[in-house]
C-alpha cells in the first residue's frame, strides 16, 4: 500500500497524488492520499474505501516511527534510485512536489478526473449558479474563466505574476478582440476578496455591452476550480489551480507569462502540464 503525502495547497496536492496514483495503477499498487483522506471534503475521492482520518494518522505516525519508509521527491535528484525502491517494495510513503510520472498520469487521466469530481452537494448548487449567470444569453455566448491570483503570489517568483486589475482587463479585452462576434461571460475565480465586477466593467467599458463579469463569493475553492473547468477558455497566471481546472475537459488555457497580452496563446492541458513550474 502506497501513501501519498504533501503539505502544499489543494491543486498541488491533487496533482502530486495523481502522479503517484497513476504510477500505482500501472504497477498494480493501491495508493491512498493522506491529504484528501481528511482535508478538502468536496471531492468524490472522500467516499472511496480507504479515505478517512484513520489512514492519515496511521501513515503519518508509521512514517515518523520509521515503520514505513518515505520515498522523498522534494528535490529532482536520484530519481532512478527512488523509482527502483518503489518498484521493489509494496508499502511506503511518497512525498514531495517533484514526483512526476507524466505518461502514467495521462494514461489514467479519466480515472483521476472521476476521483476528483465534486460531490453532489457541491456540484448541484454550482451548476445552478452558473445557469443563472447564463440566463438570457444565447447558446453561442462564450464563457471565459478568469483566474485572478493575489495573496501568496505577491512573493511567488518575487511577485512576477502579481498582476493588477488593468493587466487582467487587458487580457480580457484581447480575448474579446479575437472573438468579436460573440458575447462573453467572464467567470472570475480569485483569492482576493476586494475584486469587484464594477472595477472590471469600467476597465473594459469599450466593449462593456458584450461582456458580463461574474464573481461567485458563495463558491468554495473546489467549486471555483470546477467553475473554470466548465468554461470555454481560461486565462490566468501560471498556477496549478487553472491547470487542474483545464484538465477535466481539456479547456484551452492561457498562462499570463508576461504583463502584456500581445503574445497571448492558449494551449491544451497536456502541453501546459508537461511545462509546469
Amino acid at each position: 500500500m502506497i501513501f501519498a503525502r504533501d503539505k502544499s495547497q489543494m491543486c498541488n496536492n491533487l496533482l502530486q497524488f495523481a502522479h503517484v496514483y497513476a504510477w500505482g495503477r500501472k504497477h498494480n499498487q493501491r495508493v491512498i492520499s493522506m491529504r484528501f483522506s481528511y482535508k478538502y471534503p468536496y471531492f468524490k475521492i472522500q467516499k472511496t474505501r480507504y479515505a478517512g482520518f484513520f489512514w492519515y494518522l496511521f501513515a503519518k505516525y508509521a512514517a515518523a516511527l520509521r515503520l514505513l519508509h518515505t520515498v522523498s521527491f522534494k528535490r529532482d535528484d536520484h530519481r532512478e534510485e527512488k523509482v527502483r525502491y518503489m518498484e521493489t517494495h509494496r508499502h511506503f510513503v511518497v512525498s514531495g512536489w517533484f514526483v512526476r510520472f507524466y505518461d502514467e498520469f495521462l494514461e489514467y487521466r479519466n480515472e483521476i478526473c472521476d476521483l476528483f469530481q465534486l460531490r453532489e452537494e457541491y456540484a448541484e448548487p454550482l451548476q445552478k449558479r452558473m445557469e443563472t449567470a447564463m440566463s438570457g444569453k444565447s447558446t453561442d455566448t462564450l464563457r471565459l474563466g478568469l483566474h485572478i491570483r493575489r495573496g501568496d503570489y505577491k512573493d511567488f517568483y518575487a511577485g512576477k505574476f502579481y498582476y493588477d486589475n488593468a493587466t487582467y482587463a487587458a487580457y480580457v479585452m484581447e480575448y474579446a478582440r479575437q472573438n468579436t462576434a460573440k458575447d462573453i461571460v467572464i467567470f472570475i475565480s480569485t483569492n482576493d476578496k476586494t475584486v469587484s465586477t464594477n472595477d472590471f466593467e469600467k476597465l473594459c467599458q469599450n466593449c462593456q455591452s458584450r461582456i458580463k463579469f461574474i464573481v461567485m463569493p458563495e463558491n468554495n475553492p473546489a467549486q471555483d476550480m470546477m467553475m473554470l473547468s466548465e468554461c470555454d477558455a481560461i486565462i490566468g497566471p501560471p498556477s496549478t489551480f487553472s491547470l487542474t481546472a483545464s484538465m477535466y475537459h481539456d479547456v484551452p488555457l492561457c498562462w499570463m507569462e508576461e504583463a502584456s497580452p500581445a503574445n497571448m496563446k492558449f494551449d491544451k492541458f497536456e502541453n501546459n502540464f508537461r511545462n509546469i513550474r
